[in-house]
C-alpha cells in the first residue's frame, strides 16, 4: 500500500448503496463521517476529488417514490431533486470542517471533446489552487444514451485520468475483490493485490448492482483496468466505515489494491 500512502492527488468514488439506506433516504451519519475523513485528508495536504453517486437515490427518497424510476424522464427528474439535496448536505458537512466544496456535473462529451476537456482540466486545476474539494457526478438530468457514462465507476476513472491522479479509491459495500462469491463459497478470500485486470480477474466479478444503484463489481474492475493502464493505482474497499480510509492512507492493507502499469 506504499503507493497509496504517498498519493498526493486522490479521487474517491462512493456509490448510492454507501450513501443511502434501503428506503432511499440519506444515511446522514455515514455521509457526515465521509465528509470528516475527506476534510482531514485535504487538511493534511492531499488534493481530493469526490465522485459521488446518489442523486437519483436521494431524489427517490425526497419525493417519497415507492421505487427507483425505470424510465429516463423519471430518473432525470429524481436526479434533479436529489442533486440539490446532496450538494446542500455536502456543503454543510464539509463546511463544518472548514472546507469549501464545488459541484461539477459531467457528461461523456465533457471529457472526450478536446476543448471541453481542456476547460474542465483548467477548472480542476484552479479549484485545487483555491483549496476547494471538487464533488463530481454525472449530469443525469441532461444525459442521454449518446453522452452518458455507463455508471459513476467509469466516470471516476475518467476523472482520475483527466487530472492525472495518483490514486483512485472505489468505495463500495464489499471488502474488496474475492476469489469467489463469499455468500456462496465459505473458502472465498480477498485478493490483497492484483497485477493487471485480466479476463480471469473480470470473471471473478458478478454482474449485480443494488436496487438503489447501478453497476456492481464488474464495473469497478473495468474502472480499475482503465485507471491502472493510465498509471493510476486503484483500490476497491468497503465504504460502510469511511474511517477505513485512514488505514489505507497510512499504508495498511485495506481492500484490494490494483497496481498501476509502469
Amino acid at each position: 500500500m506504499r503507493n497509496i500512502q504517498d498519493a498526493k492527488r486522490v479521487v474517491v468514488k462512493v456509490g448510492t448503496s454507501t450513501l443511502t439506506y434501503e428506503n432511499g433516504k440519506t444515511n446522514i451519519r455515514r455521509v457526515s463521517r465521509l465528509a470528516q475523513v475527506l476534510s482531514d485528508l485535504r487538511n493534511g495536504g492531499r488534493e481530493v476529488v469526490l465522485v459521488s453517486s446518489g442523486a437519483i437515490g436521494v431524489g427517490v427518497g425526497k419525493l417519497n417514490l415507492s421505487a427507483r424510476p425505470e424510465d429516463t424522464q423519471g430518473k432525470q427528474a429524481a436526479a434533479a431533486v436529489g442533486q440539490c439535496e446532496l450538494m446542500f448536505l455536502y456543503s454543510k458537512l464539509f463546511g463544518e470542517y472548514g472546507n469549501v466544496v464545488s459541484q461539477l456535473l459531467l457528461t461523456r462529451d465533457d471529457v472526450e471533446n478536446e476543448i471541453r476537456r481542456v476547460n474542465l482540466l483548467n477548472t480542476f486545476t484552479r479549484l485545487f489552487s483555491y483549496g476547494a474539494i471538487p464533488i463530481v457526478n454525472e449530469n443525469d438530468s441532461v444525459s442521454t444514451y449518446e453522452i452518458e457514462f455507463s455508471d459513476n465507476d467509469e466516470l471516476s476513472a475518467a476523472v482520475a485520468r483527466l487530472i492525472r491522479a495518483d490514486a483512485l479509491i472505489l468505495m463500495t459495500d464489499v471488502d474488496g475483490l474475492y476469489t469467489g462469491n463469499p455468500l456462496e463459497d465459505e473458502n472465498a478470500t480477498i485478493l490483497p493485490v492484483v497485477h493487471g485486470v485480466t479476463e480471469e480477474i473480470l470473471a471473478l466479478a458478478g454482474h449485480s448492482g443494488t436496487r438503489r444503484g447501478t453497476g456492481g463489481m464488474v464495473t469497478k474492475l473495468r474502472a480499475a483496468k482503465a485507471a491502472t493502464e493510465a498509471g493510476i493505482d486503484t483500490v476497491i474497499m468497503n465504504g460502510m466505515n469511511p474511517e477505513n480510509l485512514y488505514q489505507l492512507m497510512d499504508g495498511r492493507q485495506t481492500g484490494t489494491l490494483f497496481l498501476r502499469k509502469e
